[in-house]
């Protein structure tokens, strides 16, 4: 075996990505794999982390394993309560992993992942006090306050996704109606360009935007609209010193913020009277959540503060 560090992965609607993280947040490995359908045998998913890190694990000393959930996960980072986009409800996942897998696991939300390792390595890393939102399949959000996660009562701070913006509109998975992530998304991306007319969705539709397809271009235009309402209400109840924006559909860049800062602009409230905090992309892209998944569990593991 060459190499040590903790292994950082990133569970989310669609694919689980296990890394080795060095203590500066450099991924030195990757094992990538797909997430199963949704299924009511919440072991399948465990079994496909398990299969990742195990990857990981027999090419290099680890120290510890943190998992980035994408669900609501308790403050003592060892259950996942409920899980919206996979099977997962009360589940004592990380105490189940350490036994498989013979390492300390920690479990957090992805979200919550994504921005310590922004806050440590990236486009947090002077920012006491921020705001992250991840777009993948569905929506994740994270708080920084004074320079640490913020979990809330329940551990579950920062489930802006979930937040209504259309009273009465799309239907959830959460079980609720009109959330913002039906608006503001991967899913909701691949939505409104299959209703213009395209068929494109992930990448190819973000390489057709990039080269001027009016239908593709278009379907940006209305997550990045949305994308400025959501934040607009983030930035009223939080007034945060910024907000990073995350997750698989960030690759997109400006395609997505400039809509996005237009929307935000026209939107927040008291705008003409306050400073605003810089919209930015993450630095460190769709690796983040399990960058800081792994540097969480290294930390938890060292004792580190």
């Amino acid at each position: 075996m060459t190499g040590a560090g903790a292994v950082g992965v990133d569970v989310g609607g669609s694919k689980v990505v296990a890394v080795l993280v060095d203590d500066s947040g450099v991924v030195g490995d990757r094992a990538n794999r797909v997430t199963p359908e949704r299924t009511t045998r919440p072991r399948v998913v465990e079994d496909v982390i398990v299969e990742a890190v195990r990857a990981l694990v027999s090419r290099h000393d680890v120290q510890a394993v943190g998992v980035g959930a994408a669900g609501f996960v308790d403050r003592s980072q060892q259950r996942v309560m409920f899980a919206p986009h996979l099977s997962w409800r009360d589940e004592p996942l990380a105490g189940r992993l350490s036994q498989r897998l013979g390492h300390p696991v920690l479990v957090d939300n992805d979200a919550n992942a994504a921005l310590w390792a922004e806050h440590r390595f990236g486009a947090a890393r002077r920012a006491g006090n921020a705001v992250m939102i991840t777009l993948g399949t569905g929506i994740g959000g994270a708080l920084l306050v004074d320079g640490a996660i913020y979990r809330g009562l329940n551990g579950m701070a920062g489930e802006f996704g979930h937040m209504q913006v259309v009273p009465g509109g799309r239907p959830c998975e959460c079980g609720g109606t009109g959330c913002w992530e039906q608006y503001c998304s991967g899913k909701a991306l691949a939505r409104f360009a299959r209703e213009a007319g395209s068929e494109l969705a992930g990448p190819d539709l973000t390489n057709a935007a990039q080269a001027g397809d009016p239908v593709a271009s278009g379907a940006f235009d209305e997550v990045g609209r949305w994308l400025g309402v959501g934040v607009g209400n983030v930035i009223a109840a939080l007034d945060p010193e910024l907000v990073v924006i995350g997750g698989g559909v960030s690759a997109a860049g400006e395609l997505l913020l400039d809509p996005a800062r237009s929307s935000l602009s026209e939107t927040l409230v008291g705008r003409r009277f306050r400073e605003m905090p810089a919209l930015v992309a993450a630095e460190l892209g769709p690796l983040a959540g399990a960058i800081g998944a792994a540097d969480l569990a290294r930390r938890a593991a060292t004792g580190a503060r």
